[in-house]
């Protein structure tokens, strides 16, 4: 994978002269390995008064930071659900693809630090909210059949563990350095691991949904759900058991002690040594 730019174009909690919300235009350098340093990468930012949120003043802004990279991005990843259309059509006119995710890790921290640091600095700055960003909730669909894993089963690894992560043998995937995160190394990351003598295709499959994270559907039949893309989901497994669903429950709360990263494999067998697919999450609170 290329290098992936994170972009977030929305109002931001600075007030113009007029008492109109400022909007801001955020582009960063994604993660996708633990070698990297989100704090190293590539930024652009630039303010945008209200009357020029469109998809021109966008293409305008992103044909900017590109003259400005080091390198050219191959995509663009964005979570705003309600600017995907804006976003889509200045994204195509400076030839990128666009991809709705919620794996904009870097972009979220980016986002935290001026939240809590810079924009409390800002002439103009108010502490009133600023509207919901979520998107309509998904119904969770059931993963093709010819996808479907035939055994799962819930582990966890020491953090320390991940310190070699470069040098597993893994097909598709993509992870980051837990330092962005904050988890200590002896902390346990929870995790997920399917089986499948179709390994080689789900993983591959996986690979262009945009993973997120996956969770516990506590509704009328409790379900191990995947989160995909801006607003989608996938049903990973049935829950029925009591058993099983304590044990959910038991993985949903070392997510919380792990600052909600996780993991999700995918490989052939129990036995096997290698991954055909292997995703580092994190449940982000995007905002």
């Amino acid at each position: 994978m290329g290098t992936v730019w994170e972009l977030d174009f929305y109002s931001r909690p600075l007030l113009d002269e007029n008492n109109k919300r400022r909007w801001e235009v955020l582009i960063c350098e994604g993660i996708v390995d633990t070698q990297a340093n989100p704090a190293e990468g590539f930024r652009y930012s630039k303010f945008v008064a209200n009357t020029e949120v469109n998809s021109t003043t966008l293409q305008a802004a992103l044909e900017e930071a590109m003259a400005q990279a080091p390198t050219p991005p191959s995509g663009i990843r964005y979570f705003r659900y309600q600017m995907q259309n804006m976003i889509q059509r200045a994204c195509e006119g400076v030839s990128l693809t666009a991809r709705p995710s919620r794996r904009t890790l870097a972009l979220n921290q980016w986002l935290a630090e001026r939240n809590q640091s810079f924009y409390p600095q800002q002439e103009g700055y108010t502490t009133a909210p600023s509207p919901s960003v979520a998107a309509p909730p998904p119904t969770p669909r059931a993963l093709p059949d010819a996808l479907m894993g035939q055994k799962w089963a819930f582990v966890s690894l020491e953090a320390k563990s991940f310190q070699d992560l470069p040098d597993w043998d893994i097909g598709f995937g993509e992870s980051f350095p837990l330092s962005m995160a904050a988890v200590d190394d002896n902390v346990a990351i929870p995790g997920l691991l399917i089986f499948s003598p179709r390994a080689n295709a789900l993983a591959a499959w996986m690979s262009g949904l945009e993973l997120s994270h996956w969770r516990i559907d506590m509704g009328k039949t409790p379900q191990l759900v995947l989160e995909t893309g801006a607003a989608d989901s996938w049903i990973l497994a049935s829950l029925a058991n009591p058993s099983l669903l304590a044990e959910a429950q038991l993985f949903e709360a070392a997510k919380r002690k792990a600052n909600q990263v996780h993991f999700l494999g995918v490989q052939t067998s129990a036995n096997s040594e290698s991954f055909e697919g292997f995703w580092l999450l994190q449940d982000l609170p995007l905002g």
